[in-house]
């Protein structure tokens, strides 16, 4: 009778252990779900296991489900736009309850180093900032750094409620984001983690991309073998981006680009192709911004920085993206600079915006449209350019022919245009501030910087 007993209680055990319906971490108490919106809710149980879901604020409609024979269910949530929180009940064979859950705006950060750096690394007005972080309607979660060869399903990790604790470990460009979304909007916002310091754009890339594109692979020869980050194509993405999808986000923030400095020619192309595949990855054409590199000194010797600019000012051509100029707030000789607060507000009036029309100022410095030649003047135009003027003297245009012997020239402003003047005949190029470290002189109105570039005259 007594191991008939041992027998019936170690099966009911086993049955419990298999039978329990689980979610992934990114469902967690004090979570931010995207609100006014259907949110896939998703996890795993038996096969065949009847699966409940009741939302707090729609008590009365209980969303039903059941397993597949892959132990899979999912069930697509209606969120409104209460700001109160709210809590859910899943219901299998056991109960999960998630609390103190918020209704808001989702918003993914990811990329490298000057996206990851925070308040506890080290940034101008870290003890204040840190001091303030007590807005609780601000969420974090930070996926862990991990690689695989492989999509994972899950992620190690849990929402955290935003305090001093919390805050000064996060990304402070995300956070100075959160923090000026919700005190514009007046809502909860929720910031996913997801950066590794060194990674080049490759490794944030899913594995089908490279199997179509033949070019993509080639750029990836180039990346050296790094002993802090990894460089093989895909395994960031499999590991800390695959695991979020379908979770439902409003966009993406992006800072990234200096390492990819080793390849430069084949970045626009995995820049593009990253942008493209998150898309298609969460079948959702939602924005996507990013910071333009700041001004840095690589070594004269090469331009690469400067190419990395200029290309992602090209990458603009992509819908729904933006870029967040750092030309006036970065460090010459650090790689990180650490002045986050200007970087994230800007990512923040873009979203105010493009994405929730509540922000009517200027969210550019002054992006290059054309140049057209006449007689021996170069006349360069630009959008975003109300109230062009020179912060200083410095000569940072640069002319050339064929030969792309590039000459200094000056420039001067007339009617929100820069006009140049050249001796060469002939003229083919025309280039602004084109250096690794350098602080571009032309500003528009609201004291925004122009982009590098470099373009063919017409």
């Amino acid at each position: 009778m007594r191991n008939l007993s041992i027998y019936i209680i170690l099966f009911l055990i086993s049955i419990n252990a298999i039978a329990n319906v689980s979610l992934p971490g990114i469902f967690s108490d004090n979570m931010v779900l995207q609100r006014n919106s259907d949110v896939v809710i998703w996890g795993w149980a038996d096969p065949g296991e009847e699966i409940k879901l009741v939302a707090s604020w729609n008590a009365n409609d209980t969303l039903t489900t059941t397993t597949n024979r892959h132990a899979q269910w999912k069930l697509i949530l209606k969120t409104t736009d209460t700001k109160k929180p709210v809590s859910l009940d899943i219901f299998g064979y056991n109960h999960v309850q998630l609390k103190n859950v918020l209704l808001g705006e989702v918003w993914l950060a990811s990329g490298q180093s000057n996206m990851e750096w925070s308040a506890s690394a080290g940034i101008v007005g870290d003890s204040l900032a840190i001091k303030n972080a007590t807005n609780k309607n601000i969420r974090f979660f930070r996926v862990p750094k991990r690689t695989a060869k492989t999509a994972q399903i899950d992620i190690d990790a849990t929402w955290q409620v935003n305090s001093p604790e919390t805050m000064q470990y996060f990304s402070a460009i995300a956070y100075f984001f959160a923090e000026k979304l919700t005190n514009e909007l007046d809502v909860p916002v929720g910031i996913i983690g997801s950066y590794w310091g060194g990674t080049p754009a490759e490794v944030w890339i899913p594995s089908e991309a490279f199997q179509k594109d033949s070019t993509l692979a080639q750029g990836t020869k180039y990346l050296p073998k790094e002993k802090w980050w990894p460089t093989e194509p895909a395994y960031s993405f499999n590991a800390m981006i695959a695991p979020l999808i379908p979770f439902k986000i409003s966009g993406v923030l992006w800072y990234q680009g200096e390492s990819n400095t080793e390849n430069t020619s084949y970045y626009k192309n995995a820049f593009t192709t990253l942008i493209q595949s998150w898309r298609k990855q969460w079948n959702d054409n939602f924005p996507f911004y990013y910071a333009q590199i700041a001004p840095y000194n690589y070594g004269e010797d090469h331009d690469t920085g400067v190419q990395i600019r200029n290309i992602q000012r090209e990458v603009l051509k992509l819908p729904y993206t933006a870029m967040v100029p750092t030309g006036d707030v970065g460090n010459l000789e650090d790689i990180h600079p650490r002045d986050k607060k200007p970087v994230g507000e800007r990512f923040a009036n873009i979203a105010l915006q493009q994405k929730y029309h509540q922000f009517s100022g200027e969210i550019y410095g002054p992006l290059v449209e054309n140049a057209n030649l006449k007689k021996n003047k170069i006349i360069l135009s630009f959008s975003h350019s109300e109230g062009l003027n020179f912060k200083n003297s410095d000569r940072q245009f640069e002319v050339a022919g064929e030969d792309k012997e590039f000459e200094t020239v000056k420039a001067r402003i007339k009617n929100n245009t820069v006009i140049l003047k050249s001796s060469i005949k002939n003229l083919v190029y025309v280039r602004y501030a084109w250096k690794n470290a350098i602080v571009p002189n032309l500003y528009n109105k609201a004291n925004l910087p122009a982009s590098s570039f470099e373009i063919k005259i017409d």
